[in-house]
């Protein structure tokens, strides 16, 4: 019998090497705090799935990280995503979108030989109610946490997180 296969956290520089590639830009990546959702600071929170269906990665991003890697996918002006993250307290419509497809884009970061196939299920944009199972898992030890720079946009934090018993 087999080992079951089981997700493994990326390091820095594979996540470094992803969204500067997605985004064009030499994307910045540091060691950072934890992602972590309060009133005052609302955050993203894509879930990924393996082909059971059953959670088995987080990708959690504060406004800055989540309005600035989509406005860079999605070459929107910088200003317009300084505004969600500065005035706003959300994202557009539109800065949502390009999010989604820049956390789908994300989950090959968990795609390495060994590790159970990982899809995006969901995003919940900043201000979306998450369910209680996903929220008690952000708190998870299992975690890469992030300072992320993208040239021309802003900085932000991202945190991986792999929810326990995944």
């Amino acid at each position: 019998m087999s080992a079951p296969l089981t997700v493994v956290l990326p390091d820095a520089k594979a996540v470094k090497d992803m969204l500067t590639g997605l985004v064009g830009k030499p994307v910045s990546v540091a060691p950072g705090a934890p992602v972590t959702p309060t009133p005052r600071s609302p955050v993203s929170v894509a879930v990924y799935v393996d082909p059971s269906m059953s959670v088995n990665a987080l990708c959690v991003l504060d406004l800055g990280a989540s309005a600035y890697t989509g406005a860079a996918l999605a070459l929107l002006p910088p200003g317009g995503a300084q505004d969600a993250v500065e005035e706003d307290g959300e994202l557009t419509s539109m800065l949502t979108e390009a999010l989604h497809e820049v956390v789908n884009v994300l989950s090959a970061l968990f795609n390495v030989p060994g590790a159970p196939h990982s899809k995006l299920y969901k995003l919940y944009a900043p201000g979306d109610d998450l369910p209680g199972d996903i929220a008690g898992s952000l708190a998870d030890f299992n975690r890469l946490d992030l300072a992320i720079d993208v040239p021309g946009y802003g900085k932000g934090g991202l945190s991986l997180v792999i929810p326990s018993g995944a």
